[in-house]
């Protein structure tokens, strides 16, 4: 089996709500997705996808919804205002039903990539979502 994995990296802002600590503030990150293919056999120049495809198509809609905006919880009290500024500058908020921790945000973007990518003749069979340069949460088909 050959995967093949293409990094995107962006710009973003959270919060969450019950957090115990200091994350309960709104704050940012540079994320990095590590997204890894699989196709049933190579193309016609040995590649599982072109890496551009998944840029192209991935990376477009982080681009659009997650780059230098706010990824938050939908119903979270504090986020009103958050939403204002971002609309008044242009940018959405990103709502999520659940906290957007590190594991619900790659479980989007799991959700998300498999369905950009489901035309091309690939699969998305892993995703690794880096919040921090020491922490990552993956998502896997497995």
């Amino acid at each position: 089996m050959i995967t093949c994995t293409r990094r995107l990296e962006w710009d973003a802002m959270h919060r969450i709500p019950l957090h115990e600590s200091k994350c309960r503030a709104f704050h940012g990150h540079r994320y990095a997705a590590e997204i890894t293919c699989l196709a049933p056999e190579l193309d016609a120049l040995g590649r599982v996808v072109d890496f551009g495809v998944v840029k192209q198509l991935v990376g477009g809609w982080i681009d659009e919804h997650w780059d230098h905006t706010a990824i938050l919880m939908r119903g979270d009290p504090e986020a009103s205002t958050i939403a204002e500024v971002n609309e008044r500058l242009g940018r959405p908020v990103y709502w999520l039903e659940r906290h957007p921790t590190a594991e619900n945000i790659v479980a989007e973007l799991a959700r998300v990539a498999r369905d950009l990518l489901s035309g091309t003749g690939v699969e998305v069979v892993r995703i690794r979502l880096w919040e921090t340069p020491n922490g990552s949460a993956e998502w896997d088909l497995g």
